[in-house]
């Protein structure tokens, strides 16, 4: 009876939206391209539910995810983009900013309710700014606007996780409670910055766009069999992940939070790529669908590194995945009806 009570809504609310994808065609295109993909992390919530593995067992396939499907992903689509596109500057800085905006909107929810606990405001402003963009966003954004898509998703994937990765380590240093001299954090930042996996892939990506190079057949049918496998695997492992979490205390500022997260982040996007005018629409949506996504699972990853808010963070990445079914399906309308 547990597992049941504990799946009950996710699966209702899924055959909820299947059904009125029948009785309405427009939205049922949409429901036709996002349903797979909730559906992959709905599938993965059932199984963690339902098979008592360990946790640990996830460990392979967290690190085929990270170190090889979804690299291949990002080479195999970047190494096609022309360069032009991977230098657009001026849509670097906008989304930043716009993630910045967001990060600390929840910091400063977090300052105010946690009465000025700077590691507890961290956490909670990179609940409020960092996006599922590398699980969730690669796999929706490219089967929603197809290659046109490859160079934002991939740039604002490189520049969000460079931001989350160098603030969080300075502000909890400034914290005062890390016994870490300010070169070893530094040398911290630098190393996840440049050798993280996807970032590599990124950097050979424009090598090879550069250089217009491509890999010897045997080794790109390899490249193209890993990047196949990259969205089901990561969405699936995502579910499973958000299954095993203990979720013994529910945020009380969550709605806050995922109002941030969920709203007000794409929310500026739209706004501010809008406004400046010269953009391809594709672009912008592109971005707003980024923004729109839940918390990363790094929060959850990042709160356990720092031993800070563990179990709030956890909550915060489900209640957020379950929400974000309702903001990203709306946005896949918006924007199939937009001309």
């Amino acid at each position: 009876m547990p597992f049941f009570k504990s799946i009950a809504a996710p699966v209702a609310g899924f055959l909820a939206l299947m059904a009125v994808g029948l009785f309405a065609p427009a939205l049922g295109r949409v429901l036709d391209l996002a349903l797979p993909f909730f559906g992959l992390i709905l599938l993965g919530f059932v199984f963690g539910k339902a098979i008592d593995i360990p946790e640990a067992g996830l460990a392979w396939m967290h690190a085929f995810i990270v170190y090889l499907a979804l690299p291949a992903l990002f080479f195999n689509l970047i190494s096609v983009t022309p360069l032009a596109e991977l230098a657009n500057w001026r849509f670097i800085l906008i989304t930043s900013a716009c993630t910045l905006i967001a990060f600390a909107c929840g910091f400063g929810i977090g300052w105010y309710g946690s009465g000025g606990n700077i590691e507890v405001a961290t956490m909670q402003g990179v609940a409020g700014g960092y996006s599922n963009v590398g699980y969730m966003g690669p796999g929706l954004t490219l089967a929603t606007f197809g290659a046109a898509s490859v160079a934002p998703t991939a740039l604002i994937f490189t520049f969000d996780s460079a931001i989350f990765f160098t603030l969080t380590p300075f502000l909890m240093g400034l914290a005062g409670g890390r016994k870490t001299s300010a070169l070893a954090t530094a040398l911290s930042v630098a190393r996840k910055v440049f050798l993280h996996p996807f970032n590599i892939a990124i950097a050979l990506g424009v090598l090879a766009a550069w250089a217009q190079w491509r890999p010897p057949v045997a080794l790109d049918k390899m490249v193209v069999w890993l990047s196949g496998a990259a969205a089901p695997c990561a969405l699936f492992v995502m579910g499973v992940t958000v299954a095993l979490r203990p979720v013994t205390k529910f945020a009380p500022e969550a709605p806050a939070l995922l109002a941030v997260k969920l709203v007000l982040h794409p929310l500026l996007v739209w706004s501010a790529l809008t406004l400046a005018g010269g953009i391809s629409q594709v672009w912008i949506y592109t971005a707003v669908l980024m923004a729109a996504l839940p918390p990363a699972l790094n929060v959850f990853v990042i709160a356990r590194q720092y031993d800070v808010y563990v179990e709030r963070a956890s909550s915060l990445v489900m209640a957020g995945t379950v929400a974000s079914v309702i903001m990203v399906t709306a946005l896949l309308y918006a924007f199939s009806a937009t001309p």
